[in-house]
């Protein structure tokens, strides 16, 4: 995203790089501990994993950005938009009171006018989508605004494009885990600690 022309020119720009770079923060708890599905044996990822689990990254990731209100204001906006699916179930009620007070508090901390919480939001949503598709190598057309952002082999193509034509190389370094049942998550997370750890390379473009 730091190679984003639009990006560049906004007055915000530093906070918003935190916010996509940081956006997960909340979590590097749980995914030190990996736990499995006992049902299936299978390690819960982001989607699966409990409730109490999805419900408590994110107040801890806001607060991990509170040095930086309008940041920590962005990734509070990330929990409310990318969980709305839920809005009207009960379970997630608690949620969503909590996490749309802890968003307008920090926009009261920053000092910034709120109405530029929207705009400055589009950056983190696309930044998230396209992190998705590489790591996930989820190959469904994912869309968010005017976007559409699409995994093939070790690209990721972003349309319409919002590098100017620059092909932008990413990386990212992963562990590798046998894809198999586990026992209990004692065992998963030994299985964790020794996996191999290697680097995923790839390109993204809007060309």
């Amino acid at each position: 995203m730091e190679a984003c022309p639009t990006l560049s020119t906004n007055p915000r720009r530093a906070q918003i790089l935190l916010a996509i770079g940081e956006h997960d923060n909340g979590w590097t708890e749980p995914d030190a501990t990996p736990i499995v599905d006992p049902a299936t044996g299978n390690p819960v990822d982001f989607v699966s994993a409990p409730l109490a689990i999805r419900h408590g990254v994110w107040p801890r990731a806001v607060q991990h950005l509170a040095h930086d209100p309008w940041a920590s204001a962005l990734v509070a906006q990330h929990a409310i938009t990318v969980y709305d699916r839920h809005v009207s179930d009960p379970q997630w009620l608690s949620f969503f009171v909590r996490m749309a007070s802890l968003r307008d508090d920090m926009l009261r901390a920053s000092g910034e006018d709120p109405a530029a919480l929207a705009g400055d939001y589009v950056f983190v949503r696309l930044g998230d989508l396209i992190s998705l598709a590489f790591c996930t190598g989820w190959t469904d057309a994912l869309r968010f605004a005017d976007w559409t952002v699409m995994r093939s082999g070790t690209y990721v193509n972003v349309s319409p494009d919002p590098f100017a034509g620059e092909a932008i190389a990413v990386e990212v370094q992963a562990r590798e885990l046998a894809q198999r049942p586990y026992r209990d998550s004692a065992e998963l997370q030994s299985a964790f600690a020794r996996g191999k750890v290697i680097v995923l390379q790839g390109t993204v473009s809007g060309t």
